[in-house]
């Protein structure tokens, strides 16, 4: 294992314990605030989130990649970076606050001046985060993201969970977001301690760098939040409330499965950019590791969707289950070409991963357009779908043209991941078919044991099986024996 594999390797361990900490507390969170608030009270708070994830991305300044790509930042670039998200943050937060009454009324929304009123303080705190943190993924070392996760993961857990059981208000939503984002801003400098001064030095440099990775962000936020938009407006708070729980549900096993290792990989590729053949061999292990693991926990979820929303939500989610189903899978599959933004972005190639953007965004208005009109939330649905797979087939084009990589080849590192959750969803499918439709919580919880437990050996032993009969190749199954071998080699007794 190359050097740097092996402090991604090691990196993505401290992550995996973070995620799995912050994984374990914003699913409990979601069941817990699904149970005490409305549908309409969720796609309230989506509507605000919404507008303010785009205006937030159409100021973004990528001043974490210019840092990470530097060759040798000082501290005058640290508060030029604190300078420039500290003005920016404050410009937005009071701008979000103008817009507040307006953006009520064409929603027609009264309650949303409030929320989007919070919203532009989480703005404001959010330009005050210490700017060296991101040194640390820099230099591969992530012990420290892990206390700012956490930290930050639990005391917004603890808010909105108190505030939901207590009042069963929205403003749990917006409350557990305004106490994450402080602990991230104190818990920043207390990790890393730094003292900025106000300064905009390099400012061209940054620019430079960030001009097409910043358009790209405003086309890319404008393409994956302009359904919420469009949701919220033509079919009300309450649909919008079950398209984005059913989203968040959908996205969250394949984000919290690869986040340990996506969240090392634009540092680790930026630092062999200029070695082709190290960097191609690289991204083929990397990305086949990430697809092993993104395929069976996204797929996974896909086929118990039905007992498993039921079991943990209550039978008013019930309309959430279709949308865990279709875009759960989508997002697994689009694993197979998704690490081409931090390869892009490590080549320097920001201008293509613009254009990319720019085009998936005209097929993608229309297509969420027309299956709206067509068939109300369900035609979205399948509007994402079809998008997210050919989303999926441009990313993997993109990576052949960086790196020489052809796309039958991407797809034959895969191949028995692929073969396996196929054969493993059929499997959980069949099984599904013969047991008793029931609303006993006990029962529903024994079918998803028996379920999660058939899917899990059947993924298992099939690529275990594959991986024999062609011969033991390099991939995903030997990275991840090596990785248990050095965990066996630290604790086993001497």
């Amino acid at each position: 294992m190359s050097s740097i594999t092996g402090r991604l390797v090691k990196g993505s361990m401290w992550l995996s314990l973070s995620r799995a900490i912050v994984n374990a507390l914003a699913t409990l969170s979601t069941f817990v605030l699904a149970w005490y608030l409305t549908p309409a009270d969720f796609g309230l708070v989506a509507l605000a989130t919404t507008m303010l994830l785009i205006v937030d991305t159409v100021t973004q300044i990528s001043l974490s990649e210019a840092l990470i790509r530097h060759k040798a930042p000082d501290e005058s670039h640290f508060s030029a970076a604190w300078t420039l998200n500290a003005s920016r943050g404050l410009l937005l937060g009071l701008l979000f606050a103008v817009f507040a009454y307006p953006a009520a009324l064409l929603f027609n929304e009264p309650r949303l001046t409030g929320v989007m009123l919070a919203l532009g303080v989480s703005i404001l705190l959010g330009g005050l985060i210490n700017p060296r943190r991101i040194m640390l993924q820099r230099d591969l070392i992530f012990w420290q993201e892990f206390v700012l996760a956490v930290s930050q993961k639990l005391t917004g857990f603890v808010a909105a969970v108190a505030i939901a059981m207590i009042y069963h208000s929205y403003w749990a939503l917006v409350i557990g977001t305004l106490v994450s984002q402080a602990t991230n801003v104190v818990v920043s400098y207390m990790v890393l301690p730094f003292r900025p001064r106000i300064t905009f030095r390099h400012m061209k440099e940054f620019f430079s760098f960030s001009a097409w990775l910043t358009a790209g962000q405003i086309v890319n936020t404008l393409n994956w939040r302009f359904d919420y938009l469009l949701v919220g407006k033509m079919l009300g708070g309450s649909a919008l409330g079950y398209y984005s729980l059913g989203s968040n549900l959908a996205m969250m096993p394949t984000r919290e499965a690869t986040m340990p290792l996506t969240q090392t990989i634009y540092p680790g590729f930026a630092s062999i950019r200029h070695d082709p053949a190290r960097l191609a061999a690289a991204y083929q292990r990397v990305q086949a590791l990430v697809a092993a693991i993104a395929l069976p926990a996204g797929i996974g979820v896909a086929v118990i969707a039905d007992p498993l929303v039921r079991l943990t939500l209550g039978e008013k989610w019930a309309p959430v289950i279709f949308i865990i189903q279709a875009l759960a899978s989508v997002f697994a599959l689009q694993t197979l070409g998704s690490l081409v933004q931090p390869l892009g972005m490590a080549k320097g190639e920001t201008r293509l991963l613009f254009i990319r953007d720019a085009q998936m965004l005209l097929v993608r208005v229309p297509v969420m357009v027309v299956g709206l009109v067509m068939a109300g939330l369900p035609g979205v649905i399948i509007g994402r779908v079809f998008t997210g797979l050919f989303s999926a087939l441009v990313n993997m084009i993109l990576v052949r043209r960086f790196i020489g990589v052809s796309v039958s080849k991407q797809l034959w590192a895969n191949v028995r991941a692929l073969a396996s959750i196929a054969l493993m969803a059929a499997g959980v499918a069949v099984a599904s078919h013969y047991l008793d439709y029931t609303t006993d919580k006990v029962e529903l919880a024994k079918q998803l044991v028996v379920l999660v437990s058939l899917g899990g050996f059947l993924y298992c032993a099939s690529t275990f099986m594959l991986w024999m009969l062609m011969g033991r190749p390099e991939g995903p199954e030997t990275e991840i024996q090596k990785i248990l071998g050095k965990i066996y080699s630290k604790v086993r007794p001497a």
